[in-house]
């Protein structure tokens, strides 16, 4: 029951169940990338007539973050290559990097010097700065 109910409330955390619907009746799968993500278009390559051009979309594995989609399945789902990496052979470039997830919100974020998170404490002023004051 809590995973109905989760399906069909939440979004981040899996396809809610109007996108599995919508899948099953208007998608067809295109290929799975190596982190378990599933990719799909609509059936037959139908143009979408609002568009203009044929929809894609991704269904991720687990929590949904936008960054976990490869450069190989970002420039199809993005229409830059019309030929998905499961039907053409996709060589990544030498300045491709793996995947990092985004840690934002987490204990291993950026923490730039001066950020009161960086030490628990922020260091004190160096004389560059001036507080304003009002009236003067």
């Amino acid at each position: 029951m809590k995973q109905f109910l989760l399906k069909f409330f939440t979004w981040w955390n899996g396809q809610t169940f109007g996108t599995q619907l919508w899948t099953w009746r208007f998608g067809e799968l295109v290929g799975e990338d190596e982190q378990g993500n599933r990719y799909y278009r609509t059936k037959g390559r139908k143009i979408d007539p609002t568009l203009g051009f044929e929809r894609r979309w991704v269904i991720y594995n687990g929590y949904t973050e936008a960054s976990r989609v490869p450069p190989s399945w970002h420039g199809w789902l993005h229409h830059v290559v019309d030929t998905p990496p499961t039907e053409a052979a996709y060589t990544p470039r030498e300045w491709e990097k793996p995947h990092q997830p985004n840690l934002t919100g987490t204990p291993a974020a950026y923490r730039p010097s001066g950020s009161t998170l960086a030490s628990g404490r922020r260091p004190k002023a160096t004389g560059d700065y001036q507080a304003w004051t009002p009236g003067s």
